[in-house]
């Protein structure tokens, strides 16, 4: 039997843990629910995984790899919402929050209306509506 696989939690290997923190309990609203020296675990609402901040080289180490490594890593984030106003509400929260919007929202070549950000550490994330 094959079992189903599941994502419970993203993990963030970041340069300053209490940084990170900041921005997404603070600046985006998530919810810290395990605060340690190094690692934070934070809610991102109901039926979303859990978001984990880990200290970079430490998150390293326990995958047993290393810490270098710069640029675009081929993935992002994505928060997809039925509202344009909301698009805009996240975009500009995050900014204040710290972000880098890396391209600003706009109506999309596929119907959306969309933007992306990215974190104090260089995560993108993708705020869109779905059409």
């Amino acid at each position: 039997m094959n079992p189903k696989l599941q994502v419970s939690t993203i993990m963030l290997g970041v340069q300053d843990v209490d940084r990170a923190k900041e921005f997404y309990a603070t600046g985006l609203g998530c919810t810290v629910e395990q605060d340690y020296p190094g690692f934070v675990t934070c809610g991102l609402g109901d039926g979303s995984p859990k978001l984990a901040l880990y200290e970079w080289d430490a998150a390293a180490a326990d995958a047993g790899v290393s810490p270098e490594g710069s640029g675009f890593r081929g993935s992002s984030f994505h928060f997809i919402t039925d509202s344009r106003a909301t698009v805009d509400e996240v975009m500009t929260a995050a900014e204040a929050a710290g972000a880098t919007v890396v391209k600003p929202a706009e109506a999309a070549d596929w119907g959306g209306y969309s933007g992306y950000f990215a974190d104090p550490d260089g995560y993108l994330w993708k705020v869109a509506t779905a059409a």
